[in-house]
């Protein structure tokens, strides 16, 4: 099985959205997964209680979260992790992923509150070691714009790669309040959107 992490310090950047609909979209790549939500307020698990059962199904560890519960065949632990990660719980958290996906909105605030922690993400044992990938997601931006751009060069002194980029749009929003993700909406509707995740999950692929 492996492992990703979605992971940023910063609140309101998108970490619940990327781990929920990262989830279904492996899901439907015919992959099981099971999700880890470490946030105290467990949005994620709310999220998949709402889930309609007619859809394609994502386990959970529970409100306990004991990893000895994770079904051993399963493809992938998606793990949703909360606002303020950092030390021990950090280095924790790392220990079991393959990836770690950062979500970060291009603003001046987003990056400053992200800069020290992509440093240290750089610095983990394991990162230096190349036993797991880094991959940044621009959370609610157009991939054509100044806004992108700009983060584009914030991250150049990490030499980290953007692994896609995820349009603001209230379709996430709409589809959270029913359990659902990008992938469980009519095509017609949300055909744009799911092609933004393919580069996301051909990374995850690689």
């Amino acid at each position: 099985m492996r492992a990703v992490l979605v992971a940023n310090p910063k609140g309101g950047c998108g970490k619940t959205t990327l781990a929920t609909n990262l989830a279904a979209g492996l899901v439907y790549r015919d992959s099981s997964v099971v999700m880890w939500d470490l946030d105290r307020q467990k949005s994620s698990l709310e999220w998949l209680e709402l889930r309609p059962p007619a859809l394609p199904e994502i386990a959970s560890l529970g409100r306990k979260h004991d990893p000895d519960d994770i079904p051993g065949k399963s493809d992938w632990l998606v793990i949703d992790s909360p606002a303020g990660l950092h030390g021990k719980n950090l280095a924790h958290a790392i220990k079991p992923v393959s990836h770690v996906l950062v979500p970060l909105q291009p603003s001046l605030f987003d990056m400053a509150a992200t800069r020290d922690f992509l440093a240290v993400l750089q610095e983990e044992k394991k990162v230096r070691k190349h036993k797991n990938c880094i991959g940044i997601v621009a959370m609610r931006v157009d991939p054509r714009t100044r806004a992108a751009a700009t983060l584009q060069d914030f991250l150049g002194q990490f030499e980290l790669p953007v692994v896609a980029h995820i349009r603001d749009t209230q379709l996430y929003v709409n589809a959270a309040f029913s359990g659902k993700s990008i992938f469980d909406l009519p095509p017609y509707i949300s055909e744009r959107d799911i092609a933004e995740w393919e580069p996301l999950l051909e990374w995850l692929d690689e």
